[in-house]
């Protein structure tokens, strides 16, 4: 049969037919099914609420991307339609893509943002604090732009001694990040560390701020061990390295501000210190000689001699006191004890002797008060009041019944 063709030979002219209808379209959908292998490039569906269509982004194509596609996401296309010939299908392979209702450099640096804010970067609790007075400042920026002559300005009027080193660096382009990177590594290095350092630029579109907004950028600002002040942009310009630094400043006149108090300021602070302290000093001074007069007009002072005097009368009064009460005492205890030798005088059997009777012993020194306790032939003892008469017992009459117990 005439005409027929092959499956290669259709698809050849299919393809053919749809790269020269369609060499350049522009769609818009969402992206669906979206993946990267080891390639590099990106396969994902673009389809909208009837249709879908594959859709490829080649690598070079995708490293080129400032923002990340992602499920989900509405974006507007332009490529070309080709054929996959193994499969029979048609696809659209996309050279330029772009989020619909946001640019692509806002949904990149929303997206870059968020895993940043997530990773730590922007907490406050990893910020540094700014010296009081700094005597070493590196200044990142570039040479030629009107940021350092303004920072410059505000430095030599505000602290017309503070030593500046600038570290001249690409702003924006292509491989400004990097040196701004490279740039706060330096600094690290210098003999003399600088005490704060500042990266500023002048305002522009978010296309001239990229660099600021660069992951590389951020993570240098971060890993920083000398405090950073950002005064990059003008009021509403945001970057990621505002929220990094340890301080944003809204311009770099600002910046210059932030880091150094005025000159003016501080030697009208100290001389009111100054005044302040002399003042304290002077009263301190006058409350002093009151304190001392005070203490020169009182007597131990003018009558150094005279607390001895009433010490030595109180140690008098004190010793007669003593006198009277020990001798009164005395008389007291003396009366006990002659009233107690009184009352033990009437009780001693030896007292009764004085008055004519006598006291008679055994040989052993007992008292005999019994006539039963001695027997014929004992010797006794006779204690009278001025001697005693040893005598041999002859006779024993019991006295209560009148009868002799034992004779001669």
């Amino acid at each position: 049969m005439k005409n027929v063709r092959t499956i290669s030979q259709l698809t050849r002219l299919i393809k053919a037919q749809l790269n020269n209808q369609f060499p350049a379209v522009w769609v818009s959908g969402e992206i669906s099914g979206i993946s990267q292998p080891g390639s590099g490039h990106l396969y994902f569906t673009l389809k909208d609420a009837h249709a879908q269509i594959n859709a490829i982004i080649w690598r070079d194509d995708a490293n080129e991307l400032p923002f990340k596609p992602t499920n989900g996401m509405k974006v507007i296309c332009r490529g070309g339609v080709d054929v996959y010939p193994q499969r029979g299908s048609y696809q659209l392979i996309i050279r330029k893509i772009q989020p619909q209702g946001v640019g692509s450099l806002e949904l990149a640096l929303r997206q870059l943002q968020q895993k940043l804010a997530k990773a730590g970067l922007f907490d406050d609790r990893h910020k540094q604090s700014l010296p009081m007075i700094p005597q070493h400042i590196a200044l990142i920026t570039s040479p030629t732009g009107a940021a350092i002559r303004d920072f410059l300005q505000v430095i030599s009027r505000r602290w017309p001694n503070l030593r500046v080193t600038i570290v001249p660096v690409r702003v924006q382009g292509a491989g400004a990040a990097e040196e701004i990177a490279n740039g706060i590594a330096l600094c690290h290095t210098f003999a003399s560390r600088p005490d704060a350092i500042v990266l500023t630029r002048g305002g522009g579109s978010i296309e001239d701020l990229w660099a600021f907004n660069e992951e590389v950028t951020v993570r240098a600002i971060f890993d920083a061990q000398i405090p950073i002040v950002s005064g990059v942009g003008h009021e509403i310009d945001v970057t990621l390295a505002d929220l990094a630094a340890d301080v944003r400043a809204l311009t770099p006149s600002e910046a210059a501000e932030r880091l150094v108090p005025n000159l003016a300021d501080v030697k009208e602070l100290l001389e009111a210190g100054r005044q302040r302290l002399q003042q304290s000093i002077r009263l301190r001074m006058v409350n002093a000689r009151q304190q001392l007069e005070q203490l020169a007009s009182r007597p131990v002072i003018t009558q150094p001699l005279q607390r001895i005097r009433n010490s030595e009368m109180e140690l008098d009064f004190l010793h007669q006191r003593l006198s009277r009460s020990m001798e009164s005492n005395l008389k007291a205890k003396q009366q006990t004890v002659a009233r107690l030798a009184g009352q033990l005088n009437a009780i001693n059997p030896l007292a009764v002797l004085a008055r004519g009777y006598s006291l008679t012993m055994d040989s052993d020194g007992r008292t005999i008060s019994d006539c039963h306790s001695v027997a014929t032939g004992d010797t006794i003892a006779t204690r009278l009041e001025n001697g005693t008469i040893f005598s041999s017992v002859n006779r024993i009459e019991n006295n209560t019944r009148g009868e002799n117990l034992t004779e001669d």
